[in-house]
């Protein structure tokens, strides 16, 4: 049955749709100035082919720069849409649904825990069930799993509220096991929330958004914006930092174009069973995989089919208390990167699935951009490197003219461009601090002072590290376009951190291309060689940087110089620190637990 959106709003449809063309108009006029001034620059030497190529990929990045600065900058102008608000406790019951495969399971019954605790204190309880789904393949994680399951319904009386379903095989993965709870289980309930095994919401939190799904009868999907929680690592305090300070305006403006067809990002995320059970069955793809077989990012998949079904998906971007954690250094991150890539770019075979609505094709398509943008930086820095073994040579007489004519040169558009793309990149962050700073949004973050330093540092490190991403992330479209998977390095520890070892393992392609790029640049294109350092250096350096942005020192060294700090840090939030009091009882079961074993 489908939601009854007849009287849905005529402003509201209208007042999207300006958005909507007024950013596609912005990003598309942005895109065709940059690749003008580009083309300009790039045959002052002569015209050929490679100039061709280059300005092609160029009007490639620059509309990806340009939609995701458009997107910052809607942030700050929109905020979020007024939602009808009801008080009192939810009607329906919920399912609180949190899929695990191989996970440390004493961390996932810990969060748990202080959920399940959270709820009872706000006098909730009795709308919500708790739900593990195992599609755990290794034994003892299993096994660790039924023993903390146990001992939980224990310690939090919950029989009848907590229950855990190992399943196998592991049909789907995390899309199959959900539609597995759906059928087995999906009718008892008339919403799901849909945790990770990292996440963690507080009461107040799952309450409002069972009250605000209630209250908008259409509405069949409800997506939180997760705040990064947890992390000691360099690199895990500045992407906790980032997703903390940057996130939610960015956010905003996603919300500010999403309409009825909004984002889905698989987790965090509360859902109307009965309106997903109707809608959202994947069907597997012809032929082979990457791009055949079962979907494998099925997020985007369903929440367009969701709105494709007749119901709204929406972004609520002023949800607080909705965590989760992160990978803790670069290997993990791009190990995850990894089977995104493949997912979203498998994608491209549902862009002209029949009735998708245009927004929703809109949402597949960025996920495919974000993955693709950059190889084609890569492919633009090395046809630009060699673009001057291709130049033809100079002609200062025209046919039919006795007087010579010497090459224009294009330094004022050059310049124009560089700086116009690095405006692209730092102007949305430097608008959200000055906004920031007026509104004074900055005390959870240290002040002004901290919070200013902690930005331009975040921006630093975040410039140090976007050649060594891009690297791995065109790495993995080579390798999914190709059929072929490498494998990565283990790094399982449980701080993040790196030996040495592993670091270079996963880079020394890096270094070797890097220094590759920096000789040919040297020989054969020298003025382009001050340009290319910020790109190359990292890329030689990159196990040095992987390595010390993986250091838990070096990270509690920032913290403890009020670098990169977040709102989690500097206040008291009940949920998280009854997550790591379940953490501490749940690990002290545990080591008595294999005392007794040893003993025995």
């Amino acid at each position: 049955m489908k939601p009854d959106v007849s009287k849905s709003s005529f402003r509201e449809n209208v007042s999207v749709g300006l958005r909507r063309t007024g950013a596609i108009v912005l990003t598309l006029g942005l895109t065709v100035a940059a690749a003008s001034m580009f083309g300009s620059v790039a045959v002052a030497d002569g015209f050929d082919w490679v100039d061709v190529v280059r300005v092609s990929l160029v009007a490639f990045c620059a509309l990806w720069l340009s939609w995701g600065a458009c997107i910052g900058v809607l942030g700050l102008i929109f905020g979020h849409d007024s939602v009808p608000v009801r008080d009192g406790l939810p009607e329906g019951r919920t399912a609180i649904v949190i899929p695990v495969y191989n996970e440390a399971a004493d961390a996932v019954f810990a969060r748990l825990d202080a959920m399940y605790r959270a709820l009872d204190a706000a006098g909730a309880l009795d709308s919500f069930d708790f739900h593990v789904l195992s599609d755990s393949t290794r034994e003892e994680a299993a096994t660790a799993e039924k023993r903390l399951h146990r001992r939980a319904v224990t310690v939090l009386g919950a029989g009848g509220r907590l229950f855990y379903r190992h399943r196998s095989p592991n049909t789907g993965r995390k899309a199959g096991n959900i539609a597995d709870f759906i059928r087995t289980n999906g009718g008892a309930y008339a919403y799901m929330l849909v945790l990770d095994a990292d996440s963690l919401m507080s009461a107040d939190t799952i309450v409002e958004m069972v009250r605000r799904m209630e209250t908008a009868p259409d509405l069949g999907l409800l997506q939180t914006v997760p705040r990064i929680i947890g992390r000691r690592t360099l690199f895990g305090r500045m992407i906790q930092f980032s997703a903390n300070f940057y996130s939610p305006v960015f956010s905003r403006g996603v919300a500010a174009l999403q309409g009825r067809q909004g984002p889905f990002w698989g987790h965090n995320a509360l859902i109307r069973t009965r309106a997903f059970a109707a809608t959202c069955g994947l069907p597997d793809l012809s032929g082979e995989p990457p791009f055949g077989g079962q979907i494998l990012s099925h997020d985007t998949v369903e929440a367009a089919m969701l709105a494709r079904g007749g119901w709204r998906v929406r972004l609520d971007a002023d949800l607080d208390g909705s965590y989760e954690e992160a990978p803790a250094n670069l290997i993990e991150y791009a190990k995850r990167d990894r089977r995104w890539c493949q997912g979203n770019l498998q994608h491209a075979r549902l862009l002209l699935a029949p009735r998708l609505a245009f927004w929703s094709r809109i949402n597949i398509l960025q996920g495919i951009m974000a993955y693709l943008a950059s190889p084609v930086w890569l492919l633009f820095l090395t046809a630009s490197v060699i673009a001057p073994l291709f130049a033809p040579a100079p002609v200062y007489f025209i046919s039919g003219s006795p007087f010579p004519r010497f090459p224009h040169p294009e330094t004022e558009k050059g310049l124009a461009l560089i700086f116009g793309v690095v405006g692209l990149l730092i102007l949305p962050k430097a608008l959200l601090l000055l906004r920031a700073v007026l509104t004074r949004d900055v005390t959870n973050y240290g002040g002004a002072g901290r919070a200013s330093v902690s930005a331009l540092y975040e921006l630093l490190l975040a410039s140090l590290m976007a050649p060594i991403h891009m690297m791995f992330q065109s790495r993995s479209v080579f390798q999914v376009l190709s059929g072929s998977d490498s494998g990565w390095p283990s790094s399982d520890r449980e701080d993040g951190s790196l030996d040495w070892a592993t670091s270079l393992r996963s880079s020394w392609w890096m270094v070797v291309f890097g220094m590759v790029m920096l000789v040919f640049a040297y020989s054969f294109a020298f003025d382009l060689l001050a340009w290319l350092l910020p790109v190359t250096l990292p890329l030689v350096l990159a196990p040095l940087v992987i390595r010390w942005t993986a250091a838990p020192s070096v990270g509690d060294r920032a913290r403890s110089k009020g670098l990169l700090l977040t709102p989690q840090e500097l206040r008291d939030v009940p949920v998280i620190a009854g997550a790591a009091r379940a953490l501490a009882t749940y690990r002290a079961s545990d080591a008595d637990h294999e005392a007794q074993r040893s003993a025995a």
